[in-house]
């Protein structure tokens, strides 16, 4: 059974529609396949559509969500899916909107600093490569550098620009992890903290911070991820069986934005089963 918990579509920083993704992953075989475009539930409502009218008649199930943008007390970037919740949940809607906003005087900020440096890129620019509806990320400035001539892909621009520890880089507005975890608990969700350890990304919090998360609620540990090392998988993995909490693998899959593909990295079946009985109500929707 192939499971893949977290993807990406250009709702957010993704690059096809929900519904290409949906035929993407029917085509791939996946039997669960979440959406989890990040700081919002905008691709729900056409994922949805295309799930219902796929053409394969093998049963395969949906499961919507979000990854939500936090950081801790130090400024460390993490992030934080969010499954099965209620989308109407106003306290959660309210945060994941005003971090949307957020994003916007970042980029402006971001654009500032790349101008002063001698790169030239305006906000505009940024703002074409993506839809309207959709999150405003990092990835969405990549590819306007690439469509510049600045840097020839996405990777070059994260590698020699826009990376965490970048002069560029300026964080948004985003909650702590104990507030995204209670606010998904609220609405009915469950949470799962994503590739926690990948280093490659930039700073990265200290494993024991993760007792602070469960305390708040958190349910679950993505622990297999294309950027965790082999030394990383191991330490949450030992973590994990301490702790005696649900541990995940999932894609990150972001169409031709990121190498990532569908179910390279899934959940075990088991460990989903504990995931499901922890939402409040069956939100998982089946073909």
């Amino acid at each position: 059974m192939l499971i893949d918990l977290h993807t990406h579509s250009n709702a957010s920083d993704g690059t096809d529609t929900p519904g290409e993704l949906m035929e993407k992953a029917s085509r791939r075989g996946i039997d669960f396949i979440a959406l989890t475009d990040h700081d919002t539930t905008a691709g729900w409502r056409e994922a949805q559509a295309a799930f219902a009218h796929l053409s394969t008649e093998k049963p395969a199930s949906l499961v919507l969500g979000s990854e939500i943008s936090c950081q801790d007390e130090n400024g460390i970037s993490i992030h934080i899916l969010g499954l099965l919740f209620d989308s109407e949940h106003q306290p959660l809607v309210d945060v994941l909107a005003k971090t949307r906003e957020n994003r916007l005087t970042r980029m402006e900020r971001i654009i500032a600093r790349l101008n002063e440096a001698g790169i030239e890129i305006t906000l505009s620019e940024v703002q074409a490569q993506k839809r309207d509806d959709a999150t405003l990320g990092r990835p969405h400035l990549a590819d306007a550098l690439v469509a510049r001539g600045h840097v020839a892909n996405r990777d070059e621009a994260f590698a020699e620009l826009l990376h965490n520890r970048s002069r560029f880089y300026i964080n948004h507005y985003s909650p702590s992890p104990s507030t995204a975890i209670s606010l998904i608990k609220e609405a009915g969700g469950v949470s799962i903290i994503a590739h926690p350890l990948a280093s490659q990304r930039g700073r990265t919090i200290p494993i024991d911070s993760l007792d602070a998360m469960m305390e708040a609620g958190l349910d679950g540990i993505e622990i297999h991820h294309r950027d965790h090392s082999a030394d990383e998988v191991e330490q949450l993995t030992r973590f994990a069986r301490e702790r005696k909490i649900i541990m995940t693998g999932s894609s990150d899959y972001h169409g031709t934005g990121k190498l990532n593909q569908l179910a390279e990295f899934t959940t075990h079946p088991d460990q989903w089963a504990a995931l499901r009985e922890r939402a409040d109500s069956e939100r998982v929707i089946t073909r």
